[in-house]
Parts: structure tokens; C-alpha cells; sequence
């Protein structure tokens, strides 16, 4: 089956624009991830899992997230010289069209992997790694112009100050600075992290981050605080959904997020991320925004394996078409999904057969999110854990293997 493409800006496009909609930053891990484990092992024993994947990880969550998305994303990394190496590069380029023009390879250095075990709805992991031979800034120089450029706040590369940052550098050239934040381990949560966010367009962290962040006591708050700070300021809540204000519009907006049983959250954020660019990038109304990057997660969540779990336009319009037929007759709430996903009417008809999909062996028939008649995001009769079928030639996703 040959994967098409669809460009959701193709209407913003023009000869003299940017090479690039996305520029990204940061580490590449091999992920190895085990699914439909009965339990952790205990010590000095083994135990076998269902199912079994591979995929680059880290940064790379987020660059197949946007590319998934039809946006235009190249990525600046480190890779080592190993097979690890040869493989997430090779998976990037080749089966998921992220440029890597900006990415290097460096003999003798050790690709970092995390290897992830999914027990029911829980995840432990292991990482090994070592710091990357060349800081991003030194490795990148001059950044490719793109629309806008993701970042994670950190005390070790601030932004602001007139540095030498390639998020800065790219923001001179025109880029918008979408930025989120990391947990903080120290429990300090200092807020002098976000004087960062004065040449940031965007602020995205959790409900968790964003009151820590703030000292506020409630992520409506937060919100608040957030959009004195910056144009764009959106704030997730998990299952409860999220929340924004865009004072370049003047819209606020509250989105509930679609009913979903998550089978792993990894990447969810990424995922929601890519939303969240793409909608602003494409100058959507702000609840349409919150609510394209909701069903992202959503649908995200529904299957194991971090960048794997990233949907597709093939993905978005098998579930709106679901939502939408089963809208007569699933309920006020089936009928709530229709409502506020009807926007999708006027991109989904354009998106073409064979559109990118995040797996299309384990694709359910049904609409993974909320719809489902049997258990969520599976057939009757499919394992749950499988990430796709490796035998089957419909399968344009990351290669895995499985029992």
C-alpha cells in the first residue's frame, strides 16, 4: 500500500516561506518496549511478554508526532555510530520524512536506549545513555528558517538574554517558540524558569507544572498566571481535558477531553503538542485547536509504544468517521462528539485513502475513543498488545517484533 501525504498547510504555503514548519531539538533514544506483561519480573526470575517493539524515543516522540501530522519537521540530534544509530536514523528519514540535515553521527558513542515494560496501565523503565558529544546549539549553528521551533524550559540552555540559543536563533529568523517544561525532581519548582518564556509565543505544561510553576492553587489559575506571560497559554488536565487563552485572538476556551481507557500515556504530551502547533499554525478558532489535540492524545494513548502510538491523518479521519455515523444513535454524549469535532468535516474529505496511520495492522474497526462496543481500541478477537503485523504488507509503520 503506498502511504500519501496530506499537506494541512498547503494553504498557507508560498514560494518565499519557510523550508521547514517545525524545527525540534534534543535526544534520540532506542526504545524497546514490552507489552502485555503479567507482571514485573521478581528477582532472579524471567517472564515472557505478548508483544514487543522498537522505535526511536525521546525527542523523536515529537518529531514523528508533527511529521505524522503532515507538518514539515526537521530534527537536530546526535546519533551514535552503532546499529541503534543506523536504525532510529534510518526510521526517521526513510519511513517517518523527518529531515535530519541537521542531525550528526558520532563514531564510538553509544546510542541511549530505554527499554519500557507495560504492566496493565503502568510502566516501569531502564535508560542507559551517555551525554551527547556536542551541545545542540554547537552541533545546529545556523537553523534552518520553519515556522516555529518546540522546546523544553531548562535551567542548562535558558532562553532570553540575547544568547546564542538555536530557539533563539530560529525566533530571529521568524520562528514561533512553542515551550513546555519537565518535572522537576528537586521539588523546588523555581519560577524564575519562566522569565524564559518573554520571547516564547507559547506555554503548554500540565496542571501539575503549571500551579507548581505558578503557586496557584487551581489550573484555571495557572491559565491565568500563564497568559500574562505569553500570547498563547494552554494548560492540560489529563482526562478532564484543557483549557487556553489566546490574547492574539482574544479567545478562551475549555475543551473536555474525549472518554478513553489509556493504555499507555507515553508520548501523549508530544502528540498533543503537534496538535496544538498545527491547529495555530493553521489559524484554527482556539477550541478547535484544544479539541484536535485532545482526540490526538486520545487516540494516542490508545495504543502501547511512545512515537509508535503517534495517529495519522488516516487515523483522525477513521475515527471521525465513525463519530460521525454513530452520532444518531450513541447518546448525548456520541452527539456532544459530534458537535464539537464537526470542524473536522472540512478537513477530513480532502484527506486522501491511504493517508499516513500510526499502524494500520492494529487499526480497530471501531473508533478507538469512546464509541467502542467491545474492549477500547481492539477488534473482537485482537490482541491488545500487538503494535502491528510485521507479515503484513499494509503495514507502512516502524518495524517491531512480535510472538
Amino acid at each position: 500500500m503506498s502511504v500519501q501525504a496530506y499537506d494541512p498547510l498547503a494553504g498557507e504555503r508560498t514560494p518565499e516561506g519557510p523550508q521547514f514548519d517545525v524545527f525540534l531539538a534534543g535526544t534520540v533514544f532506542l526504545d524497546i518496549i514490552f507489552t502485555g506483561l503479567p507482571a514485573m519480573p521478581a528477582a532472579g526470575t524471567e517472564i515472557w511478554a505478548e508483544g514487543m517493539g522498537s522505535c526511536p524515543g525521546g525527542i523523536a516522540n515529537l518529531a514523528i508526532a508533527t511529521s505524522r501530522l503532515g507538518l514539515r519537521t526537521s530534527l537536530a540530534a546526535a546519533f551514535g555510530d552503532d546499529d541503534y544509530g543506523d536504525f532510529c536514523w534510518r526510521t526517521l528519514e526513510q519511513q517517518e520524512s523527518v529531515d535530519l540535515s541537521r542531525s550528526r553521527r558520532f563514531e564510538h558513542w553509544h546510542s541511549p536506549v530505554t527499554v519500557s515494560m507495560a504492566v496493565e496501565r503502568d510502566r516501569s523503565m531502564v535508560t542507559h545513555g551517555h551525554p551527547a558529544p556536542m551541545a545542540a546549539s554547537e552541533m545546529i549553528g545556523s537553523p534552518p528558517r520553519s515556522r516555529a521551533v518546540i522546546v523544553t524550559l531548562s535551567a542548562e540552555e535558558p532562553l532570553g538574554g540575547g544568547s546564542a540559543n538555536w530557539a533563539e536563533l530560529a525566533h530571529r529568523n521568524g520562528a514561533l517558540i512553542f515551550a513546555d517544561v519537565g518535572w522537576d525532581p528537586s521539588g523546588v519548582w523555581s519560577r524564575s524558569l519562566l522569565d524564559q518564556l518573554s520571547v516564547c509565543h507559547a506555554f503548554m505544561p500540565n496542571a501539575t507544572e503549571a500551579m507548581a510553576y505558578t503557586g496557584t492553587d487551581t489550573p484555571r489559575d495557572a491559565l491565568y498566571a500563564i497568559a500574562d506571560k505569553v500570547p498563547l497559554a494552554v494548560v492540560t488536565d489529563g482526562a478532564n481535558g484543557a483549557m487556553a487563552i489566546d490574547s492574539t485572538t482574544g479567545e478562551e476556551a475549555f475543551v473536555p477531553a474525549p472518554r478513553v481507557t489509556a493504555l499507555d500515556p507515553t508520548g501523549a504530551g508530544d502528540v498533543f503538542g503537534a496538535g496544538i502547533v498545527l491547529g495555530t499554525l493553521s489559524r484554527w478558532p482556539l477550541a478547535d485547536r484544544l479539541a484536535f489535540a485532545g482526540v490526538c492524545a486520545a487516540l494516542a494513548v490508545q495504543q502501547f509504544g511512545g512515537s509508535l502510538a503517534a495517529p495519522g491523518w488516516g487515523d483522525i479521519a477513521d475515527w471521525w468517521h465513525e463519530v460521525r455515523e454513530a452520532a444518531g444513535h450513541s447518546g448525548a454524549y456520541g452527539s456532544s462528539l459530534a458537535r464539537r469535532y464537526a470542524f473536522l468535516d472540512r478537513l477530513v474529505p480532502t484527506v486522501p485513502v491511504g493517508a499516513v496511520r500510526r499502524a494500520a495492522a492494529t487499526i480497530a474497526r471501531y473508533a478507538d475513543v469512546g464509541m467502542t462496543p467491545s474492549s477500547p481500541g481492539k477488534r473482537p478477537g485482537e490482541d491488545p498488545a500487538r503494535l502491528e503485523d510485521p507479515e503484513d504488507p499494509d503495514t507502512p509503520r516502524v518495524p517491531v517484533q512480535k510472538e
